[in-house]
């Protein structure tokens, strides 16, 4: 018995755009209210929400327990939080802040098996196995993962072409915020220059055949975006959805009740 089949990844190389949502709040129950919208794909953030090994875990039951493909963001690319997240059962992950050609390369190896890569070979005792119930894991785990190296400065903008030509980087996921502070107009996305270069970069991801990437919650960049050939496009974030609900809620009735 093979490896779980990664949906997303084949999906994505069919071609077809799936919309995703940010997990930042944290905590299972959020990711369980989420994983009912009708949300592709949700990613449980490890670099800019508190989350741990084991909270990773617990939105990762919830979620692929759903119709939507679980993701994860690690907070970097280092070997060792790969593999654990790999064996906890993520089969798609995010790195932040790819900056090379080198640097791709070894996220490709982090997520390989020997004798091709460095991931460590302990699934037999992890989830990523079904705990062992899944015989052959090793010999297929490799092909079932989606990596995606994520661009946002200057310097992944430069080694833009060598981290497309890198095989094994599925997905190369534009972050709009941190490219924007890095060009000199942070809070700026819709910055002249800034437009230019996201639009540019994405016409260049899409050219080299890899799957392009990138998060707004502007509904004509959206439309937009997806118009330039972006198929992995997040569109929410559950803490923002939440808070903007919260306060008009409470603005709503206390402008109702001060009429």
């Amino acid at each position: 018995m093979p490896a779980p089949r990664n949906t997303l990844k084949h999906t994505l190389k069919e071609g077809q755009l799936q919309l995703g949502c940010w997990l930042g709040m944290a905590d299972p129950y959020a990711a369980e209210i989420a994983s009912t919208a009708s949300f592709d794909w949700l990613l449980i953030d490890g670099e800019h929400a508190p989350n741990d090994l084991r909270s990773i875990l617990a939105q990762l039951q919830i979620v692929q327990a759903s119709d939507a493909h679980a993701a994860v963001r690690l907070p970097v690319g280092e070997t060792w939080m790969i593999k654990q997240v790999l064996d906890a059962g993520a089969q798609t992950i995010l790195i932040p802040m790819v900056e090379s050609g080198e640097q791709a390369r070894e996220l490709v190896r982090a997520v390989t098996y020997p004798p091709h890569g460095v991931r460590g070979v302990g699934a037999a005792l992890a989830r990523a196995s079904g705990f062992s119930a899944i015989p052959d894991y090793m010999q297929t785990a490799d092909e079932q993962i989606c990596l995606m190296a994520q661009v946002e400065n200057r310097a992944g903008l430069e080694a833009l072409d060598d981290i497309l030509a890198v095989d094994g980087i599925d997905c190369v996921f534009i972050g709009p915020a941190d490219l924007a502070a890095d060009l000199g107009h942070p809070g700026q996305l819709d910055h002249p220059e800034v437009d230019g270069v996201i639009m540019d970069t994405l016409s260049r991801i899409v050219q080299a055949g890899k799957v392009a990437g990138i998060l707004t919650l502007d509904p004509q960049m959206q439309k937009r975006y997806a118009e330039a050939g972006v198929t992995f496009m997040a569109t929410a974030i559950d803490v923002l959805v939440f808070a903007d609900a919260m306060r008009r809620s409470s603005d709503e009735t206390r402008a109702l009740l001060a009429s």
